[in-house]
């Protein structure tokens, strides 16, 4: 197991000295070149459990306040050097790759991170009440003004796809390299920022610490997401099948809850979609004596093991072989063509209110979040009877973000 430290919050010395590149692009760039060349600190669950906890009390700067002001000023200091190397490194990595970096979608997400890094660069340093209630703005100005990435780049991605045919596309490796990094690394600046943000926000609710909680119920999070996925499988085919929780229900374990249900949510709308499309008709035919098939779900644990595993069934007539080293291809749906283009009309990232599939980012994303923590995401199929999706999310929280690890370069 790897040994914690304290150096991913731990302050360091820190020049009194203002950097700041605004109205100069000459410099913005040379900065924007250093910072991406620096390496991102990974930050566990674990670690951020335990900040957010005020374990790390002793190495919080040295200043008036409460334990929980000093324990906001060390994670603000903390991401007051960390948030520029990793928006350096996202508008590095958009220009790493020469058939993305020149499309008109691209340029402005990259010209954004840009302007989002200088902002963070010329921020004061957040060691005290007012500078960092000011870098909690910038803060939070950040993750709303970001909050529609995965469509504004699906967009750039289409305009790709629709000059290659479905295999071709597939076959761009690069492409999918970069992207798999790229949400990695944008997901990882909400996920530590958003942390933050809800630290401050609020005061630590009984098993809770910012995001992240204690005791998440696998269970009870999937009762959710199963709700939400019924609601929009209804919504398209006036139906939906039933869904069955078995194993162990009454498992906890530490993880960020959202993350789960994001998770969960993406794969019961694959497994209700495909039921629905391959036996909808025994489920909307009054004279039909059959039932739609249920989808079952499997919460597996046990004392020694160091995943969560969840197995999602459906008999929703699987995925042919040719097609299985496709499903992790951003873009890559069946759904009809002008359901994609609603959603790539859409300004927010997914929600209830998205079309039941069509975009071709869920199963990607999907397994994006699940190795955020160091887990990962499976799929089985038998084709003409059903698939079996795995998800191994860690319990232990001791992983380092994959951020060290995903980097693009050339």
């Amino acid at each position: 197991m790897m040994k914690l430290t304290t150096r991913c919050i731990r302050p360091r010395r820190i020049s009194l000295r203002a950097h700041y590149s605004s109205g100069n692009p000459q410099t913005l760039k040379r900065e924007l070149a250093i910072y991406a060349n620096k390496t991102p600190t990974g930050v566990p669950l674990l670690t951020m459990m335990q900040t957010g906890r005020g374990e790390f009390i002793a190495h919080a700067p040295t200043c008036e306040g409460t334990n929980k002001q000093r324990t906001i000023y060390q994670i603000a200091m903390f991401l007051h050097r960390e948030v520029p190397i990793r928006l350096a490194h996202l508008h590095h990595d958009l220009d790493s790759i020469p058939i993305i970096r020149d499309l008109k979608g691209i340029s402005e997400i990259r010209e954004n991170y840009a302007s989002s890094f200088d902002q963070v660069r010329s921020a004061r340093v957040p060691n005290n009440i007012e500078d960092e209630k000011a870098f909690a703005e910038i803060s939070d100005s950040i993750l709303n003004k970001y909050s529609n990435v995965l469509i504004a780049m699906a967009r750039s991605i289409q305009e790709i796809r629709l000059n290659l045919n479905e295999m071709e596309f597939a076959d761009q490796k690069d492409i999918h390299r970069f992207l798999d990094s790229f949400y990695m690394s944008r997901l990882g600046i909400r996920t530590v920022v958003g942390q933050y943000l809800s630290l401050r926000a609020h005061e630590n609710r009984p098993g809770t610490v910012g995001l992240i909680s204690e005791k998440v119920s696998p269970a009870n999070v999937i009762r959710d997401a199963i709700e939400d996925a019924k609601f929009m499988c209804e919504r398209v085919y006036g139906d939906a099948p039933e869904v069955s929780i078995h194993g162990q229900v009454d498992l906890t374990f530490q993880y960020d809850p959202s993350h789960v249900h994001f998770i969960m949510l993406e794969l019961l709308k694959n497994s209700m979609r495909a039921t629905m499309e391959k036996h909808g008709e025994a489920g909307n035919d009054e004279n039909s004596n059959k039932e739609l098939p249920r989808v079952r779900v499997v919460i597996a644990d046990g004392v020694d093991n160091e995943d969560v595993v969840i197995k999602i069934s459906d008999e929703g007539g699987g995925i042919c072989r040719s097609n299985m080293s496709r499903i992790w291809s951003y873009l890559f749906t069946t759904a009809d063509p002008e359901v994609q283009k609603s959603m790539l009309g859409g300004s927010t990232d997914f929600s209830t209110s998205s079309p039941l599939a069509g975009l071709g980012y869920g199963l990607p994303i999907a397994r994006t979040y699940v190795r955020y923590f160091g887990g990962d995401l499976k799929l089985m199929s038998m084709e003409g009877y059903g698939t079996d999706a795995y998800v191994y999310l860690t319990r232990v929280g001791t992983h380092d973000e994959p951020v060290l690890s995903c980097r693009v370069r050339k």
